[in-house]
């Protein structure tokens, strides 16, 4: 009959408007956040989806998603926003919660890569709040902040000047709880020398020695780490106590003193 067989078990999906199409792109990202628009447009080709590569990277831009990798600059911020001067120097945090430092860092897993976001005590280094997320995104930095203040509200909140620090959303929330907002120098890692500390501790007692098979595994495997890390690990700079007894310690004699 000169039919071709194929064809009988494969009816192209074509879409009459993106919303479809944005449903099935974001769900394939959730699955497998490592993909670029080729591979998704390639997967969307297997479902059936009459689509292309131009069309695919077009709806991941109005999604705001893209693969997860590690860049050089995980945060490079915007031209247009405002970047606020570095506090720290006048400033110097003696107690608990005058000031606590916020940064983002890249987590290797299985197919790809993840960030986790933490805000440290500067005092007690003891780690406030945190957020493991496939995006880098503003949005993860607020929750981390949200675990955060259900604890206390700092005076000075410490970052570099990426977009999500330097964004709306970021900004208007510490104004919310009027907190300063304190940037390092541009370059100056040094600034914000306590969080990277934490960064090395947690990836060389956690990161490296782990291979995570998916986001809730991880999650899952540095929240026991993060708990170990303020309840029971000896600091060197804190007289070999635990961040955790160091914060407790100095926020009950601060409040004895009021």
């Amino acid at each position: 009959m000169g039919v071709n067989l194929s064809s009988l078990y494969y009816k192209p999906k074509v879409l009459s408007d993106d919303v479809t199409l944005m449903n099935e792109i974001k769900d394939l990202h959730n699955r497998y956040p490592f993909m670029g628009y080729r591979r998704i447009t390639v997967l969307l080709s297997h479902a059936g989806y009459e689509t292309n590569r131009k069309r695919v990277l077009r709806i991941m831009r109005i999604l705001e998603i893209q693969a997860i990798y590690p860049k050089r600059n995980l945060s490079k911020r915007r031209q247009e926003d405002v970047v606020y001067p570095y506090l720290l120097t006048e400033y110097k945090p003696v107690k608990p919660n005058d000031a606590w430092s916020i940064d983002i860092t890249y987590i290797k897993m299985q197919g790809g890569f993840i960030y986790l976001v933490a805000l440290i005590d500067i005092v007690s280094r003891m780690i406030i709040g945190w957020c493991l997320s496939p995006y880098l995104e503003t949005e993860s930095c607020l929750e981390a902040f949200n675990m955060a203040i259900v604890l206390a509200v700092p005076t000075i909140i410490n970052s570099d000047q990426g977009c999500q620090f330097t964004s709306k959303k970021w900004v208007e929330k510490m104004q919310e709880y009027q907190i300063l907002i304190s940037m390092d120098s541009k370059g100056a890692w040094l600034d914000n020398v306590w969080i990277e500390r934490f960064w090395r501790s947690i990836k060389y007692e956690e990161v490296y020695l782990k291979s995570y098979d998916s986001i809730a595994e991880a999650t899952q495997s540095i929240a026991q780490y993060i708990e170990f890390y303020n309840h029971k690990r000896p600091h060197q700079a804190l007289g070999y106590k635990t961040p955790a007894q160091v914060y407790l310690t100095l926020k009950r004699s601060d409040i004895n003193n009021i």
